[in-house]
């Protein structure tokens, strides 16, 4: 008997364990369901304070000015003047190609480029071509006044002379003869034909003085200027010239390469001043104007930021996949040697600052049937409220109008059934 008391004993020990232990667990669920509803949801109390609006993008670096330096015939290099990294002047030779290697035209381009400047150099500070000028000028004035005076001395009586062809042992042989009385026509019309030529030749030595007179006719020295630039650019073509000033950038050969017509020789960059260009979309275009700060910042440059300023903003956009943007260029300040062309940039252009405004966290806003919600806590329970928005960054935005007010705690995380009710 006691025995039997004894299992009994046992068994309902366990089930008041049991039971006990499912109505700790039947409360407990009881409790959190209670309280979920605020248990669960992230909030943040929003207030007032400064709020920067920006517009985002990402461009690529490039510098301000940048050419592919390409050989314009083929030969064999000579000689290199400049290497990765070097700052050469506009001008200068940075490789040649050997003479023997060269086409026929370019070494002879040499020779004429020495006479094409010699002649353009007679010709500013020579006054032979004048004196020889002025001396051609006085014979034609010579020749015209003697002209004009025998076919004056036509209209009158007096001895003139004649040429006569007589016939001597089968020759014709001229004599000159003299008579007294008046011209025959065909006198007067040889002496005014020798007229209009002393007189036309005059006038052209008259011109030709007056171009040299005060110095060259500038379409003289052109020409002469042409011939020379003319000689000079086949002679470069055997080398290879920086066209500005810049950093060289890329080396493609060395000393001995047998290099052809269109072959890359380097690259120039000046990095004086370095540019961004970025795509801003037409919603944004608005809000982007000239001198603006941005704030840039690069993948490949970690723990490093850097500012900018807008350098020229577009006025015609252009539309890829139906979505229209606008070219934009950032000018970067106080580029260092990390930031180098072709590298991809985080772009974050300031369009508004301001000071103090009543803030709500972007994660918090809803759209709910074309309006902004936000969900308030009030006494545990989730609360939808309509908003307006003004200027956002890129994690708050302005409260332009609606109730919220300072202090309220906005829900960050709303689940999805909460907007059933209210449309959404």
């Amino acid at each position: 008997m006691r025995a039997w008391f004894s299992k009994i004993s046992r068994r309902t020990k366990i089930l008041v364990g049991v039971v006990a232990a499912f109505t700790v667990v039947i409360a407990m669920f009881l409790l959190r369901g209670r309280d979920s509803g605020a248990a669960g949801f992230q909030t943040e109390a929003i207030g007032r304070g400064p709020l920067i609006a920006t517009v985002g993008a990402t461009g690529t670096v490039r510098a301000q000015e940048s050419a592919a330096l390409t050989w314009k015939t083929s030969g064999t290099v000579a000689k290199l003047g400049a290497e990765v990294g070097d700052l050469v002047a506009e001008g200068a030779i940075l490789a040649e190609l050997a003479k023997s290697s060269l086409p026929q035209s370019v070494i002879l381009a040499e020779a004429e480029l020495a006479e094409a400047q010699r002649a353009l150099d007679d010709l500013l500070n020579s006054d032979r071509a004048r004196a020889e000028a002025l001396i051609a000028l006085k014979d034609a004035e010579t020749a015209y006044e003697r002209a004009y005076n025998y076919r004056v001395e036509l209209n009158s009586q007096g001895w003139f002379r004649k040429v006569v062809i007589r016939v001597v042992n089968h020759q014709q042989v001229p004599e000159i003869k003299w008579y007294r009385g008046y011209a025959d026509p065909g006198t007067i019309a040889s002496a005014d034909d020798d007229l209009a030529l002393k007189k036309a030749l005059l006038e052209d030595a008259q011109r030709a003085y007056e171009r040299l007179e005060n110095g060259p006719h500038p379409a003289d020295v052109a020409a002469a200027e042409a011939r020379v630039a003319a000689a000079q650019a086949t002679l470069d073509m055997g080398r290879i010239i920086a066209p500005f000033s810049g950093t060289i950038t890329q080396a493609l050969l060395n000393a001995g390469d047998q290099v052809a017509a269109g072959t890359t020789a380097f690259r120039i960059d000046d990095l004086s001043r370095l540019l961004i260009d970025i795509e801003v979309s037409e919603i944004d275009i608005n809000g982007i104007k000239l001198d603006q700060q941005a704030a840039l910042s690069f993948d490949a440059i970690l723990g490093h930021e850097y500012v900018g300023r807008v350098a020229e903003v577009g006025l015609a956009g252009d539309t890829l996949e139906g979505v229209v943007s606008f070219p934009v260029t950032i000018e970067m300040a106080g580029a260092d040697t990390l930031v180098k062309p072709g590298m991809t940039a985080a772009v974050n252009i300031v369009v508004t600052e301001l000071t103090d405004v009543l803030r709500v966290p972007n994660r918090a806003v809803r759209l709910v049937n074309g309006q902004r919600v936000v969900f308030v806590l009030q006494d545990g329970r989730p609360t939808p409220i309509q908003i307006e928005l003004g200027q956002s960054s890129d994690e708050m935005s302005e409260v332009a109008g609606g109730d919220l007010r300072a202090g309220d705690l906005v829900i960050l995380n709303p689940p999805t059934q909460m907007f059933g009710p209210f449309g959404g």
